[in-house]
């Protein structure tokens, strides 16, 4: 099993280029199985969830051409075969639930395996069932599986959600766009993974209004027609890269950056004392002075802090100057990264979904072991500020969310090398 070793070894200067989002293009790829034309992904990531999806697209009949070294990606769901999402797929990635509303939306029927996915809270899918229900969905959970059937079509609906959920928005959106008449979506999740799918399903031909607030309206159309539709910047991948001079010092310019997608997250940076300007390219970052300041940060869906950026900003705040409380609102087990933090010197007290972290001088390289994604890449920006060697193994979940993370941060002076496993 492969690992990452990081020595800490001072400021961090270049540029850094941000691939496209891994939540958007996981949501956009099942897109595809609305139409029997060819969808074409631009500026795609190249990650194993990617690699993921196409297995289970590919399960399902449809044809998925990878282009560009994988950055741009080709789809046709013209002649699909089969309407059951196995079980030995699904389970690697909770994203899988996403073919669902699409092929019941097209084709009136589709068996669906329950999702697996990495362990940061239940995370239920019974909103997305809720949702397509209310389109006239007829279902069934049995053996693990959901039979979901719409002899007829679906047929547009009042969907109101009880909590905000980013997929169960993802699936009704794009089960509404052929479902007959008018769905009102209420409560939707606004985040810009949500506009950039019905940006291009609205390039599909789909009609719709209000993506991006908490009210979105669908008229449904009879049929979908094909597209080519750019990714939008991964938002996280932004974060966390931000992050690296805000903790090492230095100057990094995030090629692609957009504001407008990490503007609360901006915020607490500047009340920590890191800069963050726009530039024609991109974002550029560096901090005020040696030390960040301690600040408070409470997770909320968008536009609020996101919840894939709290590990990775404890790492920051395990350093700075005073105590800081980080709240965790939308999943709970999200600090199992704090143990880890810890063994390299991190004062980190967790109780419940709070944790209280005490800034300490500096951080001690140590062994440590990854136990989600974002957990994962915390322990790298900790490992590039801290004094001496850390060892970052079961770094395997890294390739789930972060297309070359070792060649971007050495091309910003990071002393950073993956080692293979035996």
């Amino acid at each position: 099993m492969d690992s990452i070793l990081v020595t800490g070894n001072g400021p961090l200067n270049g540029q850094i280029p941000i691939a496209g989002a891994k939540n958007a293009c996981l949501t956009l790829m099942p897109a595809t199985l609305l139409s029997d034309e060819p969808l074409t992904l631009t500026n795609a990531p190249r990650l194993s969830d990617i690699r993921t999806m196409t297995e289970l697209l590919g399960s399902l009949g449809a044809e998925v051409c990878s282009l560009q070294d994988g950055q741009v990606l080709t789809m046709s769901s013209h002649n699909l075969s089969n309407h059951k999402a196995d079980y030995e797929i699904v389970r690697k990635m909770r994203a899988s639930i996403l073919v669902l509303g699409p092929m019941l939306a097209r084709d009136g029927h589709a068996i669906v395996s329950l999702p697996g996915g990495c362990a940061i809270g239940a995370r239920p899918v019974d909103l997305h069932l809720r949702a397509l229900e209310a389109l006239g969905a007829e279902l069934d959970l049995r053996d693990g599986y959901v039979h979901a059937k719409a002899p007829g079509g679906l047929k547009g609906g009042h969907i109101d959600f009880p909590v905000v959920s980013v997929g169960a928005t993802e699936n009704a959106l794009m089960a509404a766009t052929l479902a007959r008449g008018t769905t009102v979506i209420e409560n939707a999740a606004r985040e810009p993974e949500i506009v950039d799918l019905a940006e291009c399903l609205g390039r599909m031909g789909a009609q719709i209004e209000g993506a991006g607030t908490g009210t979105i309206t669908v008229q449904g159309v009879e049929r979908l027609h094909g597209a080519t539709h750019p990714v939008v910047t991964d938002r996280i991948e932004l974060g966390t890269y931000m992050l690296a001079p805000a903790i090492c010092g230095g100057e990094v310019e995030l090629l692609g950056g957009r504001y407008d997608l990490v503007g609360a997250f901006c915020d607490k940076l500047d009340e920590a004392g890191v800069e963050v300007t726009e530039t024609a390219n991109g974002l550029r970052v560096k901090r005020r002075s040696d030390h960040v300041r301690a600040v408070n940060v409470t997770t909320e869906p968008f536009p609020g802090f996101p919840t894939d950026l709290q590990a990775q900003m404890m790492a920051l705040l395990a350093t700075a100057d005073g105590v800081s409380v980080l709240e965790e609102t939308i999943f709970e087990n999200r600090f199992m990264h704090a143990p880890e933090l810890i063994r390299m010197g991190a004062d980190i007290d967790v109780h419940g979904g709070t944790a209280t972290v005490t800034g300490v001088e500096r951080l001690k390289g140590a062994p440590v072991m990854a136990t989600d994604l974002r957990a994962s890449v915390s322990l790298i920006l900790a490992g590039l500020a801290a004094e001496g060697e850390t060892l970052v193994s079961r770094v395997y979940h890294l390739d789930r969310g972060y297309e070359h993370v070792v060649r971007k941060l050495q091309g910003v002076g990071a002393k950073i090398e993956r080692i293979k496993g035996k």
